[in-house]
């Protein structure tokens, strides 16, 4: 169970883990040129586009699902020639962002994504037992009220999951239509 006083200090905000997800795209341009609105003292808040080939041929990904290669096997595989370019991408976003699971990786990652399910604004989370995230929601709900902002809680007891924000302290997909 993490601390409910920990000090976020780094945030990773990424559009594209899908290239044909376009909203979260659009946003991290916008903010890559004007961070204005991001940005809060003491902390570094950095937009970032997580599947850039994918995004220019506007489809899913490439060789495989970025979104499903966090995984330890894939983190660690030798960088050769034919190595998968999503492969390749998740080795670089956890040089990045990570080492995931270590006290040097980024505090915080919101994954924006898009869905064509008729879900709203919908928060993902992968852990009921992280403090800081289950107040971050609370505090995301209150302040968007009266509208609703449901949140999908996909935890597993044996599962480590492989997602772009799972290399994060604290992960967290945001759904939107």
């Amino acid at each position: 169970m993490s601390s409910p006083c920990a000090r976020v200090r780094r945030v990773g905000l990424f559009g594209g883990t899908h290239g044909n997800e376009l909203s979260g795209v659009l946003l991290v341009r916008h903010w890559q040129q004007d961070g204005a609105e991001i940005q809060r003292p003491g902390v570094e808040v950095k937009p970032f586009l997580t599947n850039p080939r994918a995004v220019e041929r506007c489809t899913r990904y490439i060789d495989c699902d970025l979104n499903r290669v966090f995984d330890p096997e894939s983190l660690g595989r030798p960088v050769v020639e034919d190595i998968p370019y999503e492969v390749r991408r998740a080795q670089e976003i956890n040089h990045i962002f990570g080492p995931k699971g270590s006290d040097d990786a980024y505090d915080l990652i919101f994954d924006l994504h898009n869905t064509t399910s008729n879900m709203g604004g919908t928060i993902i989370l992968e852990n009921s037992r992280d403090d800081f995230t289950i107040q971050m929601v609370h505090y995301i709900k209150s302040s968007l009220a009266p509208e609703p902002c449901p949140v999908l809680l996909i935890e597993h007891p044996s599962l480590k999951y492989a997602t772009t924000r799972s290399v994060a302290k604290h992960p967290v997909g945001k759904y939107q239509i």
